[in-house]
């Protein structure tokens, strides 16, 4: 699926309120045929107004994130249980104690492939 990519609002074409109080008809045709517009008062953007099939795509598209990003987090969420599970091991305090006490230095000789 690819993103829609987003014009700034500040760089919407676009209608001052009282264009859009007084002339609607005019303003649906124009929201219809680009798009979208921004909608000023004293010249500032205000709102922006978007055609149905804009906002539907623009939703469907939030729901795909919002599902690969619970993906990610249920990832996350499962490596993390597994990681606390094994730190809840009977034996992960010795473990652990084990290795601050060897203080870098191993057990034993490290082999460097089969052919050591």
């Amino acid at each position: 699926m690819v993103i829609t990519p987003l014009i700034d609002f500040q760089e919407l074409p676009r209608k001052n309120a009282s264009q859009v109080k007084n002339k609607w008809a005019e303003v649906v045709r124009f929201v219809r045929e680009e798009g979208s517009v921004a909608v000023t008062s004293h010249s500032a953007v205000e709102i922006v107004m978007l055609d149905v099939n804009t906002y539907k795509q623009l939703t469907e598209e939030i729901q795909v994130l919002k599902a690969r990003e619970q993906i990610g987090l249920d990832e996350l969420e499962s490596r993390f249980n597994a990681r606390l599970a094994s730190l809840q091991q009977p034996d992960a305090r010795a473990n652990v104690q084990a290795l601050f006490n060897a203080r870098g230095k191993l057990g034993k000789r490290p082999k460097a492939g089969s052919s050591y």
